[in-house]
């Protein structure tokens, strides 16, 4: 709900209009939303001049209005932009750049404009390679926007039919398993694989693809046992079908030690779908996959896309692999990323309502449960407008949107995390206080 009130008269007025255009359904962040003019590194500036730690975003992957990346993308379109279909030293440039940070194997790319399209496409090319048509996703889960992806989202509210080609599985988390041991919760979770597999192939669809996000994001952050992706994927692969990574939200360095999320999980997957940190705000996005795979594709489609792959946006792609590289954010995001580990054990350890630390490198969060140990939301809510008032962005994510969402730029210092959870560790108090008060 928007809180109108506490709007400032020409943001209310804006509201309208933003209502009146883009349409009233468009969701807004924060009971007040905010109003930005501008960026700079982890910070962001609203319209009275306020300064906001940003934790929350991707996009601007190496920093909000990074002088690198902006000056590339100038550069090249003061000289000049085209289509992919003419030769450009710029795109094979960046093409062979991105590879590089692959596995040998994963040596292709197509270039799309966006996650959901590299999502659609993977699918696409999973379908034709196959011969079948029957996908696996998780519960909670989402990947995109086009029609074919509505009909296998489960992590919000689409009109569209669940695809009666789409099998979901239940992603076992550590941290929510009491009076489970992890053998049995391992078990349980790929048995249900093996059922969804077992439907598919008595539904006449077959296995085509599992697509999922390494991370596990929209689900919670889930803490998962010892060898769950590799009896996943190896389940799969029997059945005869395609992994597809889906790293718009874990790749790039976000969680850490790795440039991808597939590496950092121990998975070797068949197609890998890249979307909006890779261009730092600039539309790009992909799907890296192996020479076999394209040339089965490509012998039988022909895949064009005016905008994807032009100079312009391998201008800010190689600009945001180099500000990567030179920073030495994949390093750094693993060494960042355990100090806020600890950090954030150290209010599991301090906060009842604080129930497990979440995540990896610069993508954590914290688990809140009330009184009866069950999911808060209600308080991650209240969390996260208490940390905005403070000047903080975060979110919160999970099926019961009880696990605080925390993903900065990759450029953010550690004295700006510790301040993300001093923040934190403050809010959590307060609410223990308001608990004694009213108790």
């Amino acid at each position: 709900m928007t809180e109108n009130s506490e709007m400032t008269p020409q943001d209310r007025r804006l509201l309208e209009r933003r209502g009146q255009t883009i349409g009233p359904y468009s969701p807004l962040f924060y009971n007040r939303p905010r109003h930005f003019v501008s960026g700079d590194g982890v910070w962001l500036t609203d319209v009275e001049g306020r300064r906001y730690l940003d934790g929350y975003n991707n996009v601007p992957q190496v920093g909000h209005s990074n002088p690198r990346v902006a000056e590339a993308v100038y550069a090249q379109m003061s000289t000049y932009n085209v289509h992919t279909r003419y030769l450009s030293e710029h795109v094979v440039d960046y093409a062979e750049q991105l590879l590089a940070t692959f596995d040998d194997r994963l040596d292709r790319v197509y270039f799309t404009n966006s996650g959901s399209e590299s999502n659609d496409l993977a699918l696409r090319i999973a379908r034709h390679h196959t011969g079948r048509d029957g996908i696996i996703v998780t519960d909670h889960s989402y990947h995109g926007n086009t029609i074919s992806l509505a009909a296998l989202t489960t992590g919000l509210e689409v009109s569209e039919p669940f695809g009666e080609h789409v099998r979901t599985i239940s992603v076992p988390d550590l941290d929510d398993s009491a009076g489970t041991t992890p053998e049995d919760l391992l078990a349980k979770a790929l048995a249900g694989v093996d059922a969804a597999i077992a439907s598919l192939r008595d539904s006449g669809h077959g296995v085509s693809a599992l697509l999922f996000d390494p991370s596990f994001s929209t689900e919670g952050l889930p803490r998962l046992p010892e060898q769950y992706l590799a009896g996943v994927t190896e389940r799969v692969r029997t059945a005869g079908g395609l992994v597809i990574s889906d790293e718009v939200q874990a790749g790039l360095g976000r969680l850490g030690d790795h440039w991808w999320g597939h590496q950092a999980t121990g998975i070797a997957p068949d197609l890998v779908t890249l979307g909006k940190p890779l261009g730092n705000g600039y539309p790009v996005g992909g799907v890296v996959t192996t020479h076999e795979l394209m040339d089965d594709f490509s012998s039988a489609n022909m895949y064009f896309n005016t905008f994807a792959g032009t100079p312009a946006s391998a201008a800010a792609g190689r600009a945001v692999l180099a500000e990567v590289r030179d920073r030495d954010l994949v390093a750094r995001s693993g060494d960042l990323g355990r100090h806020v580990a600890q950090r954030l054990q150290e209010l599991v350890d301090r906060h009842p309502q604080a129930a497990a630390a979440k995540g990896r490198g610069l993508f954590f969060g914290l688990s809140l449960i009330d009184d009866q140990g069950q999911p808060d939301p209600a308080l991650a809510k209240r969390i996260v407008e208490a940390l905005v008032d403070q000047g903080i962005l975060i979110s919160r994510i999970g099926p019961h949107e009880h696990v605080l969402k925390i993903r900065p730029p990759l450029v953010i210092e550690q004295g700006e995390l510790d301040q993300i959870i001093t923040a934190l560790d403050g809010a959590l108090l307060a609410e223990s206080d308001v608990t004694e008060r009213t108790g």
